[in-house]
């Protein structure tokens, strides 16, 4: 199961990522193979719009699959940038791709990036949470 070393990662399973140096920072965030494991085949996203608030524990969406439905949780506080559009038509990119293609939304991060999302797990930790499941 991947685990990639470069974005940080939440105890309920997204995964952000933050790359440049935009000011103010912008993370993207999905789910991770492990959660999309879990879910099964996806077939259906809800994702908030462009401009929406969002606040960090707090869901943001869902995702539902021929298992379940699951909440996606923010892993910031701030302000949704973009949704990954892709999904609307083609919910499995989820399944396929959790870490590419199958991204969810792009948030505008409010505050310090390092103070938003220091409570995160870098891929160890998280690779020790899902060793201890």
């Amino acid at each position: 199961m991947a685990v990639p070393d470069d974005r940080k990662y939440s105890e309920q399973h997204e995964w952000v990522l933050v790359t440049g140096d935009e000011d103010p920072a912008v993370a993207r965030v999905g789910i991770t193979d492990f959660a999309q494991g879990a879910l099964g085949d996806i077939v259906f996203v809800q994702l908030p719009a462009e401009g929406d608030e969002v606040s960090a524990g707090e869901p943001l969406g869902e995702v539902e699959s021929t298992k379940s439905v699951s909440d996606i949780y923010a892993p910031c506080n701030g302000t949704v940038r973009a949704h990954n559009a892709d999904l609307d038509e083609t919910p499995e990119l989820v399944n396929s791709d959790p870490y590419g293609d199958g991204w969810l939304v792009e948030i505008i991060v409010s505050g310090d990036v390092a103070d938003q999302l220091g409570e995160l797990l870098d891929a160890d930790g998280y690779q020790d949470l899902l060793d201890r499941s």
